[in-house]
């Protein structure tokens, strides 16, 4: 009879326990779990401490009682693993609460100790109001001192997965967050226009970040950066970072990796052909590197220990390795990577490029709908996927998982233009956000659209001068644009190429990068020979700028918008803008501007008034001189077009079509 002891009770050691169960009906097995609770929802306590999540108990999977009743396993907690030994393969434990020792035989053992958050050793760490948050005792220690102490202000040291997820809980129970972090943004991971995205929308609730800062000492209301800075702190949490617990591993004699890791083979097992390891404590090779990387995560530590459980029981099932998979909500905004960062490819010496794109989740006409972001990074010579990153309020997750499956299958952008996404208008687009951007990388590929990311073009402008041309209209403009810009909509662009050298190195950009790229192919088939289109627009642009500080050209954006938890919905906001816009018609040429009331809100043509299309035809009923000069324009033409049908249909004889916004305004300037 097989007699499997597993050390770790909660992700990678409790899916061990039930797959060995599933696996064989007769085996013995025993979980040995140093602390108070196994397979509990580790990943859910920052939800709890902020609200969302009610009931304490929806955290705890399982009791010791009844995974014994469902599996037949014998559960230990408060039990300490003090030393394995290998020659006669047994382990011995100490229990924490009364000291006793006792011995565990086993003929296969799975290590699964996970990891602890990292102490680090500051002045003021030890107080009653610093925590950190690994288990249910730390986050009913928190909630306690929250409920009993009514804090105020709440610093939270570390910008990762943790840190930013407590930041939003924090917030909810009514607390004034600040946020340090000694990397140069948030999420420092990720790329910087992804952890930008992210950072404004922290800064849209009120939370003061404190970027490429560092902790030097924890005072009783506040904390102290190396810089000087002093931040209020009622309660303070310590998250930066994960340390895989090592020590029994190290002592044992197992081998350990390079990444810092227990070293484990294909099939999980250690340096004893007795002993497998799972979940935080190992390390494994990247799908996508080759090389040894620990990647601490809940979905690997579940998957590994199903598979250190089979072959415990003689399986010769393989991992195939990470790919880092991972994704944050920070109040209401996403981001997501998966495989490598440019950056990161880069450094291996694989020679990469990478694209973005901004697009609607869904259909722009159905009611809903958000933009998402996506870059993807892939092999300039093959096209193969080699990573990504996604980020937007609807529809991150969906287009996250979709890059996953392509870095794991190692498809290649083509593979992925030419892929049907599910289509229906609330839920997607004819082009879905993932076939553009495998245009937009082959269209950089062929060279076809010689385009930049907003990191790549802040190094290449190095010793360069360039001009930027900005083909927005001139109302999004005039609310921010690179310095040294000149703005030429993309409707005036070909009538106006005499403003442009040939022999310029020119960026051009619009708002997401699909009409940068119809500039750029405007100004290359007039001659312009050295032209690149920004890789996701002026948004890229002010997301990147939002997480760092570029070195060579300079972009000034307004403070984001403020938001508070709860507020009104999009749709309420349109209805007060809606409002807002009413105005009598002047004397003179009627300018009916017939966007929607929110678009108008954002810039108008002087003395328009605004009747959206969809109210143009009961609004004409009102209109007594059907004689007057009636000028339609809209943003591009297009629905200004069909204004001027229905207007003639009700007998108006002097109307035309003034055609998209940025043509109206230079007609105005004539």
């Amino acid at each position: 009879m097989e007699k499997i002891v597993i050390i770790g009770g909660v992700a990678a050691g409790a899916t061990a326990a039930a797959k060995a169960r599933r696996l064989s009906a007769d085996a013995q097995i025993t979980i040995l779990e140093a602390g108070a609770d196994i397979s509990f929802a580790n990943c859910g306590l920052p939800y709890y401490i902020g609200g969302d999540i009610k009931s304490r108990s929806k955290l705890i999977l399982q009791s010791p009682e009844s995974f014994n009743d469902e599996y037949q396993t014998a559960v230990h907690i408060y039990t300490t693993a003090t030393e394995i030994d290998r020659e006669n393969k047994i382990v011995h434990t100490v229990d924490s609460r009364t000291g006793e020792k006792k011995t565990f035989e086993y003929t296969k053992l799975i290590l699964a100790q996970g990891g602890k958050p990292i102490a680090p050793p500051l002045p003021g760490a030890d107080q009653d109001h610093v925590f950190q948050l690994w288990t249910l005792d730390d986050m009913d220690r928190i909630n306690s001192f929250i409920e009993n102490e009514k804090p105020k202000t709440a610093v939270v040291v570390g910008g990762g997965f943790i840190g930013l997820e407590m930041t939003e809980a924090f917030a909810k129970r009514g607390m004034k967050v600040s946020v340090i972090e000694m990397m140069p943004h948030v999420m420092g991971i990720m790329e910087a226009e992804i952890a930008g995205f992210i950072q404004q929308e922290m800064i849209s609730y009120g939370v003061d970040l404190y970027t490429n800062k560092a902790l030097a000492e924890i005072g009783s209301k506040n904390v102290k950066l190396k810089d000087g800075t002093i931040v209020n702190a009622d309660l303070v949490l310590l998250s930066i970072g994960v340390r895989p617990t090592l020590k029994l591993a190290q002592e044992s004699g197992l081998a350990m990796g390079e990444a810092g890791g227990l070293l484990v083979d294909s099939t999980l097992r250690t340096s004893d052909e007795n002993i497998y390891g799972a979940g935080d404590m190992i390390e494994f090779e990247h799908r996508v590197l080759g090389k040894k990387v620990r990647i601490p995560l809940a979905g690997p530590a579940n998957r590994q220990g199903r598979i250190a459980a089979e072959n415990a029981l003689g399986k010769n099932h393989e991992y195939s390795g990470p790919i880092g998979t991972s994704i944050v909500r920070v109040f209401e905004a996403v981001a997501g990577m998966t495989g490598l960062s440019l950056k990161a490819a880069r450094a291996e010496g694989i020679d990469a490029d990478a694209i973005v794109v901004h697009k609607e989740h869904h259909t722009s006409y159905y009611p809903g709908a958000e933009m998402v972001t996506l870059l993807v990074v892939y092999d300039k010579a093959t096209g193969i996927v080699l990573g990504g990153q996604t980020a937007g309020y609807a529809g991150a997750d969906r287009r996250l998982d979709v890059l996953a499956v392509a870095v794991a299958s190692k498809l290649t952008v083509s593979d992925l233009a030419d892929i049907d996404f599910a289509y229906s208008p609330p839920l997607g687009n004819a082009n879905d956000a993932m076939n553009m951007a495998a245009y937009v990388a082959e269209n950089r590929i062929s060279g076809f659209s010689p385009t930049m990311t907003i990191n790549e073009i802040d190094a290449y402008l190095e010793g360069k001068k360039a001009q930027w041309v900005d083909v927005r209209d001139v109302f999004e403009f005039e609310k921010a644009h690179v310095e040294g810009s000149v703005n030429i909509p993309i409707e005036i662009l070909s009538s106006n190429l005499d403003q442009l050298k040939k022999d310029q190195l020119i960026f051009v950009y619009d708002k997401t990068g699909k009409k940068g790229h119809q500039a750029l192919r405007i100004l290359t088939g007039a001659g312009f020979a050295n032209v690149f289109n920004v890789s996701g627009g002026f948004i890229s642009l002010s997301n990147y700028v939002s997480a760092v500080t570029p070195v060579r050209f300079v972009l000034d954006l307004p403070a984001p918008v403020e938001k508070t938890l709860g507020e009104s919905s999009k749709e309420e906001k349109v209805e007060a803008v809606k409002e807002k816009v009413k105005e009598e018609a002047p004397t003179g040429p009627l300018i009916i501007d017939v966007r929607t009331a929110e678009e108008f809100s954002y810039g108008a043509i002087p003395g328009a008034i605004n009747i959206p299309l969809d109210e143009l035809e009961y609004q004409a009923k009102k209109l007594d001189n059907k004689e007057r000069e009636t000028i339609l324009y809209c943003a591009s033409g297009a629905r200004s077009a069909y204004g001027l049908q229905i207007l003639k249909a009700y007998g108006f004889t002097k109307v035309e079509n003034g055609g998209g916004i940025s043509r109206m305004m230079a007609r105005m300037k004539r």
